[in-house]
C-alpha cells in the first residue's frame, strides 16, 4: 500500500461530525501518541514489548495524521517526502541534533 491510498481508504472511517474538526484529531493524534508511549514504558519497566500492540498503536497515529493531512488538503506522501528532504539537509548541514523548526 502506498501513502496516497491508504489516505484515501482510511478517510472512510472519519465520522461526518468530525471530518473538519482538526482539534479532534489533534487530540487524538496525542492521545494515540501517548499510548504507544505507554507501550514503551512498560517494556523499560517490564522488559517485555508487546510489538502488536506497538504496530496497532502506532497504526492508530498514522491514521490521525492522514486525517490532518485530508482536513488541510495535504497529500500525505508529500508530507512524507518533505521531512525527508528536511532531514537531508540537516544531515548535510550537521543539524540533526538540536532544537528549532529552521535548524
Amino acid at each position: 500500500m502506498n501513502f496516497k491510498s491508504y489516505q484515501t481508504i482510511s478517510a472512510k472511517y472519519a465520522k461526518k461530525s468530525i471530518k473538519k474538526d482538526a482539534a479532534y484529531y489533534a487530540m487524538g493524534l496525542g492521545s494515540e501518541t501517548g499510548e504507544v508511549l505507554d507501550k514503551l514504558k512498560k517494556m523499560k519497566r517490564d522488559k517485555d514489548i508487546d510489538l502488536k500492540g506497538v504496530k496497532q498503536e502506532l497504526g492508530d497515529v498514522l491514521w490521525y495524521v492522514s486525517q490532518l493531512c485530508t482536513l488541510f488538503d495535504f497529500d500525505l506522501a508529500d508530507v512524507a517526502q518533505d521531512n525527508l528532504l528536511k532531514l537531508e539537509s540537516r544531515k548535510a548541514r550537521d543539524k540533526i541534533s538540536g532544537s528549532g523548526d529552521d535548524r
